[in-house]
């Protein structure tokens, strides 16, 4: 063990009343609050991230293809488009694909004893990926498919539910509404699910049934559909995979995050706001420590000038006090990581931070502790504290063993 290790063990353990001691308390705890703050800021923004991120994929995909049309909003009733193994074959030898949905989407009016609501009706097929989802149905059951013809079931949102008081097994009649000419044609449907994803858009405007009611209604042919929805396996690979498909003429790919931009951009100021809190916490630990530091040096200057008096040189005793620093930096950032992870796994088991889902897409607010990262913040606040403690050491370089002997 060096001679600067031990003394500087020595006095950051010394059990001595003093005013540093009340000094170095301080600095670790303010060093601990800017690593919790840290890491807290960035689970929440993460968890804000992925989850209304997967929210949204779960209903659409990743990817959606299909023919392009020029001034056609990205949601809203499709014309019909012939199966195209072509395009299939592109997706599927893709090997970042995991699934690709056929669908097609309707413009009708549900109701249900004189209420009635405007919806878009989509429609999917018996290769739909149910579990996607499983997790937002909040009563009843998924679609079952009959073999022979189309089913007569509808999964709607419990928004819409509300709007026309329905519930699961009751009996609903869908008009749908022809977009060329006006004309109108129902089917009576019962209600098998509800459910919530907490998108608003989604969920007050969409309701799920088998692609081939629309298919009958609109009077398509079995192959034709309204477009493809694609799933990937990584969906941070969206941009390159989309841009990566050679589509025939006339096809068309688009990333769920421009078919929501508004979403996606509103998501993406979660890094923003992230980084201006890393900024505003790694200052503050900074000035706190070195401050801290500059007081340690001026209480021991009668030590550093004994020390040079024996004949011990200015890095000896620089140092002594990087060491002293190191050991408040490791125990601040060790308690600001133990209360930023134990906060985040609080709000995590037990939601005790409620929001308004109108709002933010979520009713509590979602935390995911990802470890590479929360590593990343205690390492690099550490070398950050430390390389920024160099600078009061320098102090040392200036003392003069006479006068520093004399101070008191």
């Amino acid at each position: 063990m060096s001679l600067s290790f031990l003394i500087a063990k020595r006095i950051a353990f010394n059990k001595q009343k003093s005013f540093s001691r009340f000094i170095i308390r301080l600095s670790i705890t303010a060093t601990a609050l800017s690593v919790a703050v840290m890491i807290i800021a960035t689970s929440f923004a993460t968890g804000f991230q992925t989850t209304i991120s997967q929210k949204i994929f779960s209903f659409w995909g990743h990817i959606r293809v299909q023919h392009f049309e020029l001034g056609k909003s990205a949601v809203a009733e499709e014309n019909p488009i012939a199966k195209n193994d072509t395009v299939e074959t592109i997706l599927k030898q893709n090997s970042n694909i995991a699934h690709i949905n056929t669908f097609a989407t309707k413009t009708a009016v549900v109701e249900k004893n004189n209420e009635i609501e405007g919806i878009l009706i989509k429609g999917i097929d018996n290769n739909y990926d149910s579990l996607q989802m499983k997790p937002f149905l909040t009563n009843g059951r998924w679609l079952h498919f009959n073999d022979s013809m189309y089913s007569k079931e509808v999964v709607l949102s419990t928004i819409i539910a509300k709007q026309i008081n329905a519930k699961v097994g009751d009996t609903v009649k869908v008009v749908f509404i022809n977009s060329a000419d006006g004309s109108t044609t129902y089917r009576k449907m019962k209600v098998v699910g509800l459910y919530k994803t907490g998108i608003e858009e989604n969920d007050k405007m969409f309701a799920i049934t088998d692609i081939r009611l629309i298919q009958r209604i609109n009077n398509w042919n079995n192959n034709e559909i309204g477009g493809y929805e694609v799933f990937l396996k990584d969906y941070k690979q969206m941009e390159e995979v989309s841009c990566s498909f050679r589509l025939p003429i006339i096809w068309n790919s688009k990333t769920i995050k421009e078919v929501y931009p508004a979403i996606f951009d509103w998501l993406n100021v979660q890094d923003t706001n992230r980084n201006i809190v890393f900024i505003i916490m790694a200052i503050v630990a900074i000035i706190n420590l070195i401050t801290c530091l500059l007081i340690l040096v001026l209480e021991r200057i009668k030590m550093i000038g004994i020390l040079k008096a024996l004949g011990t040189n200015n890095y000896t005793i620089q140092t002594i006090f990087l060491y002293y620093s190191a050991i408040i930096s490791f125990a601040g950032v060790g308690l600001g990581c133990l209360f930023g992870v134990g906060l985040c796994w609080l709000q995590k088991t037990t939601h005790l931070l409620s929001l308004n889902e109108e709002n933010y897409y979520v009713a509590y607010a979602p935390v995911e502790v990802i470890w590479w990262q929360v590593a990343l913040i205690c390492i690099t606040t550490f070398l950050l504290c430390f390389a920024a403690l160099v600078i009061p050491t320098l102090l040392i370089k200036k003392v003069e063993p006479v006068k520093a002997i004399a101070f008191s």
